[in-house]
């Protein structure tokens, strides 16, 4: 298949100017952390091969391997492992090109008899001490998805080196953006991102990075959830 700067010049020029000349100047989001929330747009709508486009640039423009890795990683339990599967074998592609060697230094601090005390800790630092209520109110046949979000989604990814809290939280939130169709949950990790240190302008700013590669629905979407929580 020929590129499309070749078949569609007048569409690549329209994009390529959308993103250089109006998106990227707009806002403040540094640049590293532009490039992480871009690629975990691009996992969670299925877009491997610009993926791999973007994963490139990134680590040309100072994103570390583990950086770009954990991006992948957080994605997990947001989107599913069938929907992230091939993003792994995406960035080793790219990596092994590259010549980084792989695997990469290991990022993990739980074990299977931490990983849910530690999970909690991280789940409380950002969503407070609400959690302990959640937990106690779940009825008795769903008990076990509470342990599984605590210990799975918090303890197992959350916990990870390689990223901070406050970066984990704004890629959750970008994923959901992304994602679409779960509204309850995006309005969730809104509040999660504010309580955590990303004010409603950054949040803005990750959607208006994210607008020309998951489209204005999307995009207004998400701006109206930050809107609801923010109240300002």
């Amino acid at each position: 298949m020929q590129p499309p700067v070749q078949t569609d010049p007048e569409f690549v020029a329209a994009f390529e100017d959308f993103i250089n000349l109006d998106v990227k100047p707009h806002g403040n989001l540094p640049s590293k952390t532009r490039w992480l929330v871009i690629m975990a747009a691009h996992i969670a709508t299925q877009s491997p091969n610009e993926y791999k486009i973007i994963l490139r640039e990134s680590l040309k423009d100072g994103v570390s391997p583990t950086e770009a890795k954990e991006v992948v990683y957080q994605a997990v339990p947001y989107l599913g492992m069938a929907k992230v599967y091939d993003f792994l074998g995406a960035s080793n592609e790219v990596f092994s090109e590259l010549g980084i060697k792989l695997p990469l230094p290991s990022q993990a601090n739980t074990n299977r008899q931490t990983r849910l005390n530690k999970g909690l800790a991280a789940q409380k630092a950002i969503f407070g001490e609400s959690i302990d209520t959640m937990r106690a109110q779940a009825p008795q046949e769903l008990k076990h998805i509470q342990d599984y979000l605590s210990a799975n989604c918090f303890g197992d990814y959350y916990t990870r080196d390689g990223l901070e809290l406050k970066e984990r939280e704004l890629l959750t939130f970008a994923l959901l953006a992304s994602l679409g169709g779960a509204d309850s949950q995006l309005r969730s990790h809104v509040q999660g991102n504010l309580n955590i240190g990303n004010d409603k302008s950054v949040l803005l700013d990750t959607i208006t990075q994210l607008l020309p590669y998951i489209g204005y629905p999307r995009s207004l979407n998400a701006i109206a959830a930050v809107n609801e929580i923010s109240k300002d």
